[in-house]
């Protein structure tokens, strides 16, 4: 029996790009998007408890988000219909890898699922007329403890393919790390 899903560390610690394999035949395709044993054995033991789900039109900009401690949310993220540049940044103040991002293509058609550990700060913009995305998280939502980046923060400096993106006000007025005293850190 084939592996059914295939583990991809990337440059920030904890943070997974998952291939999973589709089994097609003249029905359609099956694929498997989650099976804990599989997912402990590569490093990711977290329980989700919550699951979400968005729909975007091109250009949409949602992000960077995240939930404070110890309300954090690990994600596993997934692109059920259309394309987005999905990108983590780690937004941790003292952390090794702080102010790093990493960004990757994720589409319906690649069937990539990403892991987001619940101390990155995670944003995608739309590439595709539209994309459905479906969100596995392991924290249910805290509305007093969300919290976000700028997606436009000049020491990220994310370089995000859309030229003029659709954010949402509230996404407009997150902090950059700089106003939260953060830039300087290491």
């Amino acid at each position: 029996m084939a592996v059914p899903f295939e583990f991809q560390n990337l440059d920030l610690p904890g943070l997974v790009l998952i291939h999973a394999r589709a089994f097609e035949d003249e029905r359609g395709a099956f694929m498997e998007i989650y099976r804990q044993s599989e997912f402990a054995a590569a490093g990711i033991r977290e329980r989700f408890v919550q699951s979400n789900l968005s729909r975007s039109n091109r250009s949409v900009l949602r992000g960077l988000h995240y939930q404070e401690a110890p309300w954090g949310q690990g994600k596993l993220v997934q692109v059920l219909e259309g394309e987005v540049y999905d990108v983590v940044a780690d937004v941790e103040s003292g952390s090794s890898g702080f102010a790093r991002w990493v960004a990757c293509g994720m589409s319906a058609a690649n069937g990539r699922i990403l892991y987001v550990p619940p101390q990155y700060a995670h944003g995608f913009c739309v590439l595709s007329e539209s994309a459905v995305v479906l969100y596995h998280v392991t924290t249910e939502y805290n509305p007093e403890a969300e919290r976000g980046i700028l997606w436009s923060d000049p020491t990220l400096a994310i370089k995000w393919p859309v030229a003029a993106p659709v954010v949402s006000a509230k996404d407009q007025v997150w902090p950059t790390l700089e106003s939260l005293g953060q830039a300087s850190q290491p």
